[in-house]
């Protein structure tokens, strides 16, 4: 294996992951992140059988499963009560399970499993690469490099992916969300995403994520579904005004409205859709993670994907010497996971948040049904779970993860 001088630009889940996976190889490592101060961002999120397969080859699945709260079910409704999802996990395989989970808990156990021998440097916004000579330029004008390869794991928001020249698809989604961490409390259903809906219009959703280090107390995520237009509305609306439309479309919430006192509890998201074309790569620059496949979170793959992303180029890296063939290996055993996901979830996405209220009603109608249909039901958990490859082909599973995650 060629040991290689790697710069990160990011150090999200995919950037952290990454880091630790290559400078376990060997390879000299260094990561820029724009935030002074590094930390996570966001509330919350699901780790699919993938995801945490991931990091069980990481060897970090013990210290996930000790903060992040077992998901065995997936369960959707419309205001009226009427079911629109009823996934278990255990229909698929009943050794597997979802991991709800802080992102401040993943990002510690990743911060912490960060060998000594990477560098980060923190403050440093990257604003340009020199695909040729693999020099970075940051937002002060300042220079870094060559490096043998640049790694843009940037986020949705990247600012280094416009520099590839093959970009099929980058837009953003007109609805975006509100999200905050809650006391999970005695909250009646600890082991399931519970999501209730009015049409497509309203969304709530609540996900168990357990605990993080420095902060015992249990805790779900919760997620408000908002066009991104509709932002400053929502700052100016008398925040009784919303839990009065909380509490109609979804009654059993209101013990846990006590805990939304403040607006600052929320945090905004907005999401994007990018589509790469053939290449993900150009010249000495790599895109990884959101900044490479971007999608809207009906599926909740973004972590899951990252993390697998971040395996697969090390394991690319393993096993050709040539650059250019590693990453074109690299791109095309992604794209194969990847390309079904981004499908779906552009095409699911109205059936959960626009204003077709035509959409909603066919979801009510036909989502149950198809479940039941031969079949139907296992192909519906393998997307959502992670596991489906391509359009009919079946993600595997590392050999004794399974059987590993059942004894835990």
């Amino acid at each position: 294996m060629r040991l290689l001088d790697i710069a990160i630009v990011g150090y999200g889940s995919a950037g952290q992951a990454l880091a630790i996976a290559l400078a376990r190889d060997g390879h000299r490592v260094r990561v820029f992140e724009q935030a002074p101060q590094p930390g996570p961002v966001g509330a919350g999120f699901l780790l699919q059988p993938t995801g945490l397969a991931a990091l069980w080859s990481l060897g970090l699945l013990p210290a996930a499963l000790a903060l992040g709260a077992p998901v065995r079910r997936l369960y959707g409704e419309s205001a009226t009560g009427r079911v629109v999802m009823d996934m278990r996990y255990g229909d698929l395989d009943t050794r597997l399970f979802g991991l709800g989970m802080q992102r401040g808990a993943l990002f510690q156990i990743l911060h912490d499993a960060m060998p000594a021998t990477v560098e980060l440097s923190p403050g440093r916004r990257i604003v340009a690469v020199d695909l040729r000579q693999g020099r970075l330029r940051d937002q002060l004008g300042r220079s870094d490099g060559p490096y043998d390869l640049v790694i843009a794991a940037d986020g949705a928001a990247s600012c280094l992916r416009s520099q590839l020249p093959l970009i099929r698809l980058d837009r953003g989604y007109p609805w975006g969300a509100l999200w905050c961490l809650l006391p999970l409390r005695d909250w009646a259903w600890p082991e399931q995403l519970s999501q209730r809906y009015r049409k497509a219009r309203q969304m709530i959703g609540l996900l168990p994520v357990g605990a993080r280090r420095g902060d015992a107390v249990r805790r779900m995520s919760f997620f408000w579904s908002v066009p991104t237009a509709d932002f400053p509305h929502w700052e100016q609306q008398p925040l009784a005004s919303w839990h009065q439309e909380m509490r109609a479309l979804w009654p059993q919430i209101e013990p846990h409205l006590a805990d939304l006192v403040d607006r600052s509890q929320l945090a905004r998201a907005s999401y994007r859709d990018v589509v790469l074309g053939g290449r993900w790569h150009q010249e000495r620059m790599l895109l990884l993670g959101d900044a490479a496949h971007a999608m809207s979170p009906q599926l909740g793959q973004g972590v899951n994907m990252a993390l697998l992303d971040a395996l697969s180029l090390r394991d690319a890296l393993r096993t050709e010497l040539k650059l250019d063939t590693a990453l074109s290996h690299f791109a095309a055993a992604r794209r194969r996971h990847i390309r079904a996901y981004q499908f779906w979830s552009r095409w699911l996405t109205p059936l959960f948040q626009s204003d077709l209220d035509w959409a909603a009603q066919l979801r009510d109608i036909l989502f149950q049904p198809l479940g039941r249909l031969p079949g139907g039901k296992r192909q519906m958990l393998r997307i959502l779970t992670g596991t489906r490859s391509g359009w009919l082909g079946h993600w595997r599973l590392p050999q004794g993860f399974a059987e590993a995650l059942a004894a835990t």
